[in-house]
């Protein structure tokens, strides 16, 4: 058994962009959006609150009282749908503290995810959540010390803007980088400042190159990167291993099947996100293939 003051586990409740797409044709990767889990030490970790922070806040019921940290990069729909469903934030005695950016219009993430629950929104209010809410506004630059972790933040190329986050932990790094475009005529640096000898890269990889740079129905200017790109970001880096995250909801699972290959090819030490994929940075284990919807949930843990 692990001792839980000595490890570092990345879980994928959420990986899809934009909108949750649950369907057959979403059954082996997912169909939630954003939401990733990080048990570091003692300590719980949740950035996003997408449509998976619904599915992590069923699981985390037994272990109440909860105490974590929750990270948001912005508040688009896809990454804080999931807030007004995570029933542990209901549950008098748990408590969390709740980190993000003021947006450019100067509301903070209080206000966004109030607004978000206010009628006609939304049937309940947010001061119904029982549970201890602490926000803190960050600015963009700024480090989070929690005992010995230090999470640094850095801005992300997104309309709106976000932030990316990296999670230091003894010898450990974890870079989670989501919703952002990288640049035509260079490599952004605070992506590389952010991804730099990581052990684990998550990257925003929404489309390929084909896809972005279409004739007719190009990306560009739509806030997110390509494969392609999170291979160059992951080699200029010296990354461990990267994570290609933030699925487009019109790839189904066919077409993260060649995803998941061509990444490969250019970049072996690399996955694609499926919700339930955990990631064990201290024991290093080999990663399994997955072969059906129940295998994605077993408690099967990989390799950074």
């Amino acid at each position: 058994m692990t001792n839980s003051s000595h490890r570092f586990t990345v879980r994928f409740w959420g990986v899809r962009g934009s909108i949750a797409c649950p369907g057959s044709g979403t059954v082996r990767y997912g169909g939630n959006t954003s939401c990733v889990e990080m048990r570091v030490g003692d300590n719980l970790l949740i950035f996003d609150g997408g449509t998976g922070l619904r599915v992590l806040g069923q699981a985390l019921l037994p272990e109440m009282p909860i105490a974590a940290h929750l990270f948001f990069t912005h508040s688009h729909w896809d990454h804080i749908q999931g807030f007004p469903f995570f029933v542990p934030a209901f549950v008098k005695g748990n408590r969390f503290h709740i980190y993000g950016a003021i947006a450019p219009n100067g509301s903070t993430i209080e206000q966004r995810l109030t607004d978000q629950m206010l009628h006609p929104n939304f049937p309940v209010p947010l001061q119904v959540m029982g549970a201890d809410l602490k926000f803190h506004d960050l600015e963009v630059g700024d480090s989070v010390a929690l005992e010995n972790i230090t999470v640094e933040t850095a801005l992300l190329n997104h309309p709106g803007e976000a932030i990316g986050y990296r999670v230091n932990w003894q010898n450990y790094a974890v870079a989670y980088i989501t919703d952002t475009e990288h640049f035509p005529d260079r490599m952004d640096e605070h992506v590389l400042h952010l991804a730099r000898e990581a052990d684990l890269l998550i990257y925003d990889a929404t489309y390929t190159d084909e896809e972005y740079h279409h004739p007719r129905s190009g990306k560009v200017g739509w806030g997110h990167s390509t494969w392609q790109e999170a291979v160059k970001i992951a080699k200029a880096a010296s990354v461990k291993k990267l994570v290609i995250f933030h699925h487009d909801p019109l790839h189904d699972d066919n077409f993260m099947d060649q995803v998941r290959e061509d990444t490969a090819r250019q970049f072996p030490n690399s996955i694609v996100a499926w919700e339930g994929l955990t990631i064990d940075l201290v024991n290093q284990l080999t990663a399994p293939a997955y072969h059906s919807f129940a295998d994605q949930y077993s408690e099967a843990e990989v390799s950074a």
